[in-house]
């Protein structure tokens, strides 16, 4: 129980943390309206989209631990000073999650903290923050991968993926639920991102298996 603890409040975190660097991004970049919808904050109440922000990544969270990111933080992307800064919106999001993963990364190779029982907690942690970013980098709308190469498309693009809207996410998710080529080559880049930054992906495993603490129960 203390994992699956450790790993909510902490995901809950990494949740309010992407969509706050969405939003202090835009920003500077030139929307000054996030400051007055009150995202410049790290208040989960402020990102709240009951089905987005927490419903569905804490639901696939539930299901096998793949870091699907919210989406609450609504950008007048008109105000932006240009594309760079478009697209530097939308990247700052898997930004926030790799630096996150990359901290826990560093605190793991800390005997005191890799040994103790909130180690595995953290390692697992740590892989969902690497899988949130490699989701969330594909080229697929409405995933921040696509956004950050939206500006420079032409408008022919655009206009053809626009009629998917949200389903290029339930798509890849089918894809990795279905297709074991897919999801081989989707957790082969998690498992080898994570072991680069220092997050054993051994200990992770383990993480995952004492968050799903039910599964464990006598019924």
């Amino acid at each position: 129980m203390g994992t699956f603890i450790v790993v909510l409040i902490g995901w809950i975190f990494s949740l309010c943390i992407h969509e706050f660097s969405h939003a202090i991004v835009a920003y500077w970049g030139g929307d000054t309206s996030v400051k007055d919808k009150g995202y410049l904050s790290l208040n989960p109440i402020k990102y709240a989209h009951p089905l987005y922000s927490f419903a569905l990544p804490l639901l696939f969270l539930f299901m096998g631990g793949i870091g699907l990111p919210g989406g609450a933080v609504y950008v007048d992307r008109s105000r932006l000073k240009n594309n760079i800064w478009n697209s530097a919106v939308s990247l700052a999001g898997p930004a926030s999650n790799a630096i996150l993963a990359i901290i826990i990364g560093i605190l793991l190779q800390f005997d005191a903290i890799s040994s103790s029982p909130a180690g595995v907690a953290l390692a697992f942690l740590g892989w969902l923050q690497v899988s949130s970013v490699v989701l969330n980098l594909l080229p697929v709308p409405p995933l921040d991968g696509f956004g950050a190469i939206a500006p420079f498309l032409p408008d022919v693009v655009l206009d053809a993926t626009a009629q998917y809207g949200s389903n290029g996410v339930l798509l890849i998710m089918l894809l990795l639920w279905y297709s074991e080529g897919a999801a081989r080559m989707f957790w082969g880049v998690v498992d080898t991102l994570s072991s680069t930054i220092g997050i054993s992906v051994n200990m992770a495993m383990t993480g995952l298996e004492l968050f799903q603490f039910w599964k464990h129960l006598n019924m």
